[in-house]
């Protein structure tokens, strides 16, 4: 049987006299214990914290002027340091393919061709565009913060056409035939509805429990932008969230020790649930949705950038937009046709009674 790879490396496990369970970070230059519990949130920022510490107190052997040297010294930044923790795990990753594949070239000769060469290394558009994306931040980075006086290449590399409507929304009819045959009680409803009503991402949803809700509202901070949301709990997520245990911290668990789910584990789940159910969907789809829902009832970006969690109206007023589009259609239809516009109504829920929880 293949031992299974430590997903952090130089921590060990040890119990500590008092027979509680620790968790401790060895490497050269470092050793620190990490907060609990294993996997956490706070256990990933200090890892990654004292990771980072140890990376810059030894002395890097990366040759000078390279595009691996460029990446360790935009690691060791200030603007890195301050990115929240899943957005450093996710460049981090972009960044150490792009060391690995063109890591050795002196990054002052590189030119665009040479940008478009990498960016084709990559499977799809936008993983390509991620790449210019990623190589036009570290040569800014470079101009602003060493010196460097050369063009941006990748400024001036082609980007590559994507679907500009991104992952795809929910209709109604596809959440309807997905809670049809994943009746109450399931946990692909709960995921359904926990997603729809309150735009939670992945990572946001795997930590989700009983501590983010008090009288009728759900509130808690999205981890890729640290803003908060404070929600009311619609009457169809209410229905789900009171068939679970109270004493279970999680609302979503695994396996019988009802384990934490991962983000990347919890969205493969969901979507081998979408392909039973016959739907083309997504986690990300249904926080579409839910904002697409906001809009349709006249909700303002204001408000939908509360639903989201988002730091700017931007995304908000895209869904309004089309929101309006399709309202202007309906009432210039009916100018000609002489017949009052169709009446198009929320599919919201009232608030749920603030008092009602429990």
């Amino acid at each position: 049987m293949t031992r299974r790879k430590n997903p952090f490396p130089g921590v060990c496990r040890l119990t500590d006299r008092h027979g509680r369970t620790r968790f401790r970070y060895r490497s050269k230059g470092a050793d620190c214990y990490l907060p609990g519990p294993y996997g956490s949130t706070a256990f990933v920022a200090a890892y990654d914290a004292a990771r980072e510490g140890t990376r810059h107190q030894v002395k890097s052997t990366t040759p000078a002027g390279t595009l691996a040297w460029l990446v360790e010294q935009y690691l060791g930044g200030l603007r890195f340091k301050n990115l929240s923790v899943s957005r450093k795990r996710s460049i981090r990753g972009e960044l150490d393919w792009l060391r690995e594949v063109a890591g050795k070239y002196a990054y002052s000769r590189i030119e665009v061709r040479h940008v478009e060469a990498i960016m084709a290394k990559k499977t799809g558009p936008q993983a390509a565009n991620t790449v210019k994306k990623n190589l036009s931040m570290l040569f800014n980075y470079a101009a602003k913060k060493l010196g460097y006086l050369g063009t941006n290449p990748a400024r001036h590399a082609d980007k590559l056409k994507v679907n500009r409507h991104g992952y795809h929304t929910w209709t109604e009819a596809e959440l309807d035939r997905f809670l049809t045959l994943y009746g109450p009680g399931t946990k692909a409803r709960l995921v359904a509805l926990l997603a729809v009503n309150t735009g939670m991402s992945r990572q946001d949803l795997t930590r989700a429990g009983w501590q983010n809700v008090k009288a009728g509202q759900i509130t808690y901070r999205r981890g890729k932008t640290d803003v908060g949301a404070d929600l009311p709990i619609m009457p169809e997520l209410a229905e789900a969230l009171h068939q679970i245990p109270t004493d279970r911290l999680l609302f979503l668990t695994h396996g019988a020790r009802h384990l934490p789910y991962k983000p990347e584990t919890l969205g493969n789940w969901f979507r081998e649930t979408c392909k039973a159910a016959g739907v083309p969907g997504s986690l990300h789809g249904l926080r579409k949705a839910g904002a697409t829902r906001l809009a349709n009832a006249g909700a303002t970006p204001d408000e939908i950038r509360a639903f989201l969690a988002h730091e700017t109206n931007a995304q908000g007023a895209a869904y309004t937009r089309t929101a309006d589009r399709a309202r202007l259609a309906d009432s210039g239809l009916a100018k000609v046709t002489g017949a009052k516009p169709e009446q198009k109504l929320s599919t919201l829920s009232e608030k749920l009674d603030k008092g009602a929880r429990k």
